[in-house]
Formats: C-alpha cells, structure tokens, sequence
C-alpha cells in the first residue's frame, strides 16, 4: 500500500505542479494569448476558463478532503483537456509533444495508482 500512496502522491504532485503553471501561464504570458488566437480563439473567455478550470482541478486532485466523485471530475476534465491539447498541437504543428507525453502517463499514473489505493483499503476495512 504504501507504494501506491508514494507512486499515487508523486505523479499527482508533478501533474498538478504542471497544471498549475499552465493556468498561470494562460493568464499570464503574452505568448499563450497569441497561440489560443493562431486557434481562433480570439476573445480571451475561452483561455481565462481554461486557466481556472485547471487551477480548480489541480486543488481538487491534491486536496485530501475532496470527495472521489469531484476527483474524478476533475480526471475526466483533465483527460478531454490533453486530448484537446493533443489534436490543438498536432494542428498547428507545434512541438510540445514532450510536455504532452509527460501530462499523459502522469494523469494516467495518478488515476490507476489512486484506484489501487482505494481497493486496497476497501480490502483492510473487510
């Protein structure tokens, strides 16, 4: 178990340091307003969302109280959002996909090692 806790805590920990500085990045740096408007997102509703709406995931991720039904919110809003990434960077042909492989396997990470946890003490409290 206490494998799982480190894999679970160490990949959640790196994937919403990432998002957290994405968000601040959205918001705060010129460069990010320029490649949401080569997109055609023009009007900046769209990129401020974003940034919030990665900021609010990455706290319900890393907040222990958060109950497991707005975590996996949270995932599922995260996975859309790297997907959308995803086909955005292939589109453009930008070349981040290392921050992209990166943002998958420690979603993934994250997500499988906290199903593993959660069945595990399932397991002890039986």
């Amino acid at each position: 178990m206490k494998k799982y806790n480190l894999i679970y805590w160490i990949s959640t920990g790196l994937f919403s340091a990432f998002m957290l500085f994405s968000a601040y990045n959205y918001l705060a740096a010129p460069e990010m307003k320029e490649a949401f408007a080569s997109l055609g997102f023009t009007e900046d509703y769209f990129r401020i969302e974003l940034a919030v709406a990665k900021f609010l995931g990455a706290l319900a991720l890393l907040l222990p109280f958060v109950p497991k039904g707005i975590k996996n919110f949270a995932y599922a809003g995260f996975s859309i959002n790297i997907v959308s990434a995803i086909i955005a960077h292939i589109a453009k042909d930008y070349n981040a996909y290392a921050f992209l492989v990166f943002s998958v396997a420690t979603i993934a990470l994250s997500y499988f090692s906290s199903i593993k946890l959660q069945s595990l003490k399932q397991n002890v409290q039986s």
